[in-house]
Parts: structure tokens; sequence; C-alpha cells
């Protein structure tokens, strides 16, 4: 959502700098905006330095995108969500419109985000995931299967690593 909302706001003030006649600053800036700044060249870098003392609303939105980067490395849910709440009024009152847009997201989602703190960040939903992967697999097979129950019974022996029930004899 943060790409997306630094994304929009670069394009939409390159095309306001060009209408204007300004100098194109931001051009060929948008992956330098979006990458993390651990990630980048050497030559991003001192261009991001460069663009960094313009006073533009890209460059403002970059900034609140990496300040909000300091929220994951909170131990407490209490003071998360104090920082959560400073980031977002801050946000509200940039006038950045796809900025706002991202923190009224994240306050919509604020009990959700810090359940990450609470949890001291050892849940992951990859099991979830896994879960649902294996569950849609044993349905795609179970297509042969005349009743529901028949599904049901693939789906624990898939899910839940049932043994599988012994025969009378094998097919060879």
């Amino acid at each position: 959502h943060f790409s997306k909302a630094l994304n929009e706001v670069r394009a939409g003030e390159v095309k306001e700098l060009k209408a204007k006649g300004y100098e194109p600053v931001l051009t060929k800036s948008r992956w330098l905006l979006l990458k993390r700044p651990e990630h980048l060249t050497d030559a991003q870098e001192s261009k991001l330095a460069e663009l960094l003392q313009y006073n533009l609303r890209s460059v403002r939105a970059y900034l609140l995108k990496e300040a909000f980067q300091f929220f994951w490395g909170y131990v407490s849910p209490y003071w998360a969500g104090q920082f959560l709440d400073r980031w977002c009024t801050k946000t509200m009152r940039s006038k950045i419109e796809p900025m706002k847009k991202v923190a009224r997201m994240l306050r919509g989602h604020r009990p959700l985000l810090l359940n990450w703190f609470r949890a001291r960040g050892q849940l992951s939903s990859g099991v979830v995931e896994g879960f649902n992967t294996k569950a849609k697999l044993t349905s795609r097979k179970s297509f042969g299967f005349r009743t529901y129950r028949g599904a049901e019974i693939a789906l624990y022996h898939a899910l839940g690593a049932l043994p599988q029930p012994e025969f009378t004899h094998r097919f060879c």
C-alpha cells in the first residue's frame, strides 16, 4: 500500500512539474523511491541524496514511508500503538491524499497490527496458508468421490496425517 501510494504521488507530481515547465527532477526515480535504502546502489544513493534536498510531495511521502519502518522495531504493543497513532496523525496533516488513505487503512487495522506485537512476532500465517494449499489440492483430487463424506475423509487423511486403512488385498 505504501508503494502504490508513493508511486501515485510521484506520478502526479511529475505531470504537474512538467506542465509548469520545471526541471524534471523526478523522472527515472520510481524505483529509487520504492526501494529500501539498504538495497540501493551507489549511484542510486547519490541520486536519492540529491532528490532529498527538494521540498516535494514525493520526497515527503518517501520520508513518511521510511519513518513507518521504525514501527516494526518496537517490542511493546503499547509503545507500538503510540508510534502508530503519532505517525497516522502526522500523515493526516501532510495533505498528501494517497498517504492519508494508507494512514486511514492502518488506523482501521490498528488492533490487528498490534496483535503482531502481542504474539511477539512468533506467529506467522504461513502455517494457515500451507493448510489451505493442502486442502485445495485434496479437494481437487477428490472430484471422483460421489459423496461429500468421501471428500471429508480424504481431507482428514491429508490434513490430519491419519494412517491409511488396512485393505484385505493389495493391487499390484
